[in-house]
């Protein structure tokens, strides 16, 4: 891992200097290596003493996989920070996801050790038939404090296992993917060399570890000897406080997060003046939220990024409506189609061998599937949790974001179940949602795509909140929309699904307005 030896000269020549922040607890680098003993004590403790261990899937290579499903985000990531210097998997799950998620998660993936304090995922665990390990934190903990300490983290081989994530787990079925040690040093290199994770900044993380985003905040203050503070979620007020009372200057959250900062810096703007840049993933972040963050926080820069969780850090908008977004140097990107709307090539199914060629690569301008090339992507997913292939034969992957390269910059359109074909036009929800942004008035809102008759599908919009008038939502989709692009449908609703994260929910959204399921017995859904 790329921040064990940072952590252990750190902790050796400045012993005041903060690693892992929480609300009420904290570690400074020279507390975090006696604590990470005392973690892998436990861990191991716990592994030993099993009398049928699970077997880890054979893409860890034979390590044993402990996982973290904890609501306190300063623990989890101790624990991840303190067992980075030792032969160990770690994985964080999210103990909101649902528990069957949980419990599949676990048992096809092979992991032996639990650290959670749900009495119902220990349950489903033991009438599973699953043969690991669950503790609570308290009964870890109390391990930690009686056990002899382990020997020191040392600095681990580039080609070793270390982390094992997962791309989802609200909506889909989650896939597991391991991340190498070395791969997360490429990770880190470019992370560092472009969002400013510099030495000795405190950075504000708030949400789950669980997050990759926020994960990979840790990695990155860790290994570059920042201090990273964390929250169990977000609070804009407390973010407030803290950032004032620990002199933050960074921040690293989701794009939700944004907003609530805006709207706290201007209630009290005093709190913020400490704050220097806020990092967020997810490239298109809105026009209103840029230009709203930009007037509430004028003294601190905005850089929301793209990427991948399987395939690293690709690149990241700065300015203007942040639809254009820069590749960093190193990534090579491949835009190549067409994709249907689950994912697969027209050409051939996922599962046929033609699948397995890459498809040809589309001129500038065009829309079609992503395809990058980095050296910190994963290998592939854990088999055992999905056939989805990651990596083609010539080293460049896909999550299947939609996009098309436009003056030598990456414009997203989506994942493959953002598009949609109506009436023999391929239309980009996003690019739908990004034209409405601009309306004065208007919630958030969704576009989804419902079936016709006429036209197989037509596309819809959604608005959360009272909306304005049908004529004068027409008129603005006009102005700023071609015309298939221009919703033909128009719905309101009291709130948009969302995922424990915040994220609008495209395909619960839809479900909620099909005139299948009879939306006048829905309430809260009205039919403009």
């Amino acid at each position: 891992m790329p921040f064990t030896q940072k952590v252990l000269d750190i902790a050796a020549s400045d012993v005041d200097q903060l690693a892992i922040v929480g609300a009420e607890e904290r570690l400074t680098y020279a507390e975090l290596v006696p604590d990470s003993q005392r973690a892998c004590a436990a861990a191991a403790h716990l592994h030993a003493a099993q009398d049928q261990p699970p077997v880890p899937a054979p893409e860890t290579e034979g390590i044993p996989v402990t996982a973290i499903s904890l609501a306190s985000a300063f623990h989890t990531a101790r624990l991840i920070g303190g067992l980075a210097g030792f032969r160990t998997v770690t994985a964080t799950i999210d103990p909101r996801w649902p528990l069957d998620h949980q419990v599949r998660l676990i048992a096809a993936t092979g992991i032996g050790l639990v650290i959670s304090d749900s009495p119902e995922l220990a349950e489903a665990l033991r009438t599973s038939g699953w043969t690991g390990t669950v503790v609570t934190l308290a009964e870890f903990r109390r391990l930690e404090r009686d056990l002899p300490p382990a020997a020191p983290p040392t600095a681990r081989a580039g080609a070793e296992p270390f982390l094992m994530l997962f791309s989802s787990g609200t909506t889909d079925n989650p896939k597991a993917f391991i991340k190498t040690r070395q791969q997360y040093r490429d990770n880190f290199a470019v992370s560092s060399a472009h969002l400013e994770p510099l030495p000795g900044v405190a950075t504000l993380a708030p949400g789950p570890v669980s997050y990759s985003l926020t994960l990979y905040a840790l990695v990155e203050c860790l290994a570059s000897g920042g201090s990273c503070h964390v929250a169990d979620r977000f609070d804009p007020i407390a973010a407030g406080r803290r950032i004032q009372a620990e002199a933050i200057t960074r921040v690293v959250a989701v794009p939700a997060a944004v907003q609530g900062l805006t709207d706290a810096a201007r209630r009290d703007p005093q709190r913020f003046t400490t704050l220097d840049l806020v990092v967020t993933g997810g490239a298109n972040l809105s026009a209103a939220i840029r230009s709203n963050f930009a007037e509430a926080l004028p003294d601190a820069r905005l850089i929301s990024y793209y990427g991948a969780a399987e395939i690293g850090f690709i690149g990241d908008s700065r300015g203007g409506d942040g639809t254009l977004i820069t590749i960093y140097d190193g990534i090579e990107v491949s835009i190549r189609g067409p994709e249907d709307p689950e994912g697969s090539t027209t050409a051939a199914a996922d599962d046929s061998p033609a699948a397995d060629q890459p498809s040809a690569e589309l001129p500038d301008g065009e829309l079609g599937t992503v395809w990058i090339r980095a050296r910190a992507c994963s290998y592939g997913y854990v088999a055992a949790t999905t056939d989805a292939r990651l990596v083609g034969p010539d080293g460049f992957a896909t999550v299947h974001d939609q996009g098309r390269v436009i003056d030598g910059r990456l414009s997203l359109a989506g994942r493959a179940g953002d598009i949609v074909v109506t009436g023999g036009h391929t239309v980009s929800l996003p690019e739908v949602e990004r034209a409405f942004e601009t309306m004065p008035g208007l919630g958030e809102v969704c576009a989804v795509g419902l079936p016709s008759p006429q036209l197989g599908t037509v596309v819809a919009l959604v608005i959360e909140g009272a909306p304005p008038p049908k004529a004068e939502l027409l008129a603005h989709g006009r102005a700023h929309l071609a015309p298939q692009y221009v919703p033909r449908r128009w719905f309101s609703v009291l709130r948009l699904p969302r995922t424990v994260g915040g994220k609008v929910r495209r395909g619960a959204t839809a479900e909620l307005v099909h005139e299948d399921h009879g939306v006048t017995g829905v309430t809260g859904v009205t039919r403009l």
